[in-house]
């Protein structure tokens, strides 16, 4: 039984027992309380399923580890970050969606992770968000217009905005990397699920953020580690105290850019721990960051937190998130085995634009033979010519946005803001910038050949991948 039944219980109790002593106008009174406590008390607040549902399916697409799901706000059709490390709804990428109406704003300030300090906002009330087969009539949204809070250029394709705990919260949300699929449950209809193969943790919520236990393995000892499970970040695990796997004779680390933060780029040391413990999985040789000290100050977070559980390691299995049972259960998928690897270029590129694109349509511009005696003058057969056929259109501009010092991009010239033309002989349009990361982090001592347009000028640039730890 819930709080909410178990109140509406104990008030029909007293009403009943109560009633053969009290006025008949005051048990009039009563009784009218009593229903509109039941009403106020039943409705749920947040996402619920339309009547008759128990779950609800979405498809969505996996970028750079990272979930985008399609959720309708107001009735316009977006793309959202799923981020159990929010605890509320982010819209940004106005540009992209100025036929939006959002409703009853007001200017407020929020803070996040990065060195840019608070950024500006309107708070937006009593908006209708729908995702899947549940909607919230009565959604509250944080609009951001600063544009250089936006993802969509780094991880190459739209995403307008971010949710989190707004949606969890009321569900129990199975994410099955594997597949792409998003399901969610009802909770009273979820039930407890015998999964003899699971590693099954502790959920602890502290304003709306999910918490587990960990084990790390350090190069000296085992540390036990609360950390945050934050679906929205890129990278398998970031620790706050350097002296958890950190060495410096010699040095087992690189300073590199390692991500974009809702208060600007956050930078820091990136290392490997021998070994991360997740209930009865184990996995091996583990990537680990340490942002820089500037990139956590302005961070409200839990007293006893010692840092992030991120998407390269939860893409490996199959996640169950239950906020109302406070439960977590992860269970392996064919990820599971996956090496874990960094940026081994040293070069993140984003989209910057668009550029206007002339190519040729497959199956056009080509020659061939008729054998054959076609006609009375020939005797070997004729050959035809197919002039090709254009087409034009525009496509994303690629732009270096962080160039790692010391590394191969930065020892081959290539500097912030030169426009990337080729990658391996073909156009750099033709690659997704998930396609462009996993190349820079495929194999140490693998040849790469970038074509860079500099104010005009273009150059060819060879870079060969180095692993450094």
């Amino acid at each position: 039984m819930d709080r909410r039944t178990a109140v509406l219980n104990v008030f029909l109790y007293l009403l009943r027992n109560m009633s053969d002593r009290l006025p008949t106008s005051l048990k009039f009174l009563l009784t009218a309380c009593f229903i509109g406590l039941a009403s106020l008390l039943q409705a749920q607040d947040g996402f619920v399923l339309e009547e008759g549902k128990v779950k609800s399916k979405v498809e969505f697409e996996l970028v750079n580890n990272l979930v985008v799901i399609p959720v309708e706000v107001n009735g316009k059709e977006l793309s959202f970050l799923l981020d159990t490390g929010v605890n509320y709804t982010l819209l940004f990428s106005l540009s992209d969606t100025d036929s939006l109406e959002i409703n009853n704003v007001s200017p407020v300030k929020i803070k996040g992770l990065g060195g840019g300090g608070d950024i500006q906002a309107l708070k937006s009330l009593n908006n209708q968000v729908k995702i899947g087969d549940a909607t919230d009539a009565d959604h509250t949204i944080f609009v951001i217009f600063d544009q250089r809070i936006n993802f969509s250029p780094r991880m190459g394709i739209p995403v307008h905005g971010v949710i989190g705990y707004d949606f969890f919260k009321n569900f129990v949300v199975r994410t099955e990397y594997k597949s792409e699929v998003l399901t969610f449950y009802d909770p009273e209809s979820y039930g407890t699920k015998n999964c003899k193969s699971c590693a099954n943790f502790d959920l602890r919520l502290f304003q709306g953020k999910p918490y587990v236990e960990l084990l790390a393995g350090t190069p000296h000892r085992t540390e036990k580690v609360t950390l945050l499970v934050d679906s929205g970040a890129s990278d398998a695990l970031w620790l706050f105290d350097e002296a958890i796997g950190i060495k410096e004779d010699p040095p087992n680390y690189f300073e590199d850019f390692l991500g974009l933060g809702l208060s600007g780029g956050v930078f820091g040391k990136r290392s490997k721990l021998p070994y991360v413990t997740l209930g009865k999985y184990r996995l091996e040789r583990v990537n680990v960051s340490y942002p820089d000290s500037l990139a956590l100050k302005n961070l409200e977070t839990f007293a006893e937190r010692d840092g992030t559980l991120g998407s390269d390691i939860l893409r490996r299995f199959t996640v169950v998130m239950d906020y109302p049972g406070r439960k977590m259960s992860l269970k392996r998928n064919r990820y599971f085995n996956d090496p874990f690897h960094y940026n081994m270029a040293g070069i993140t590129l984003e989209h910057d634009g668009v550029i206007p694109v002339k190519d040729v349509v497959e199956g056009t511009g080509r020659s061939f033979k008729l054998d054959g005696n076609t006609s009375e003058a020939t005797s070997g057969g004729v050959r035809i010519t197919i002039a090709p056929v254009f087409k034009f259109f525009l496509a994303p501009k690629f732009v270096v946005a962080e160039v790692r010092e010391g590394s191969p991009a930065h020892e081959a010239g290539i500097k912030q803001g030169d426009e990337v033309t080729q990658i391996n002989n073909q156009p750099a349009y033709r690659y997704s910038l998930a396609e462009v990361a996993e190349l820079f982090s495929s194999k140490a001592g693998r040849k790469v050949m970038i074509e860079i347009d500099r104010e005009g000028n273009r150059m060819k640039k060879r870079l060969i991948l180095k692993e450094v730890l």
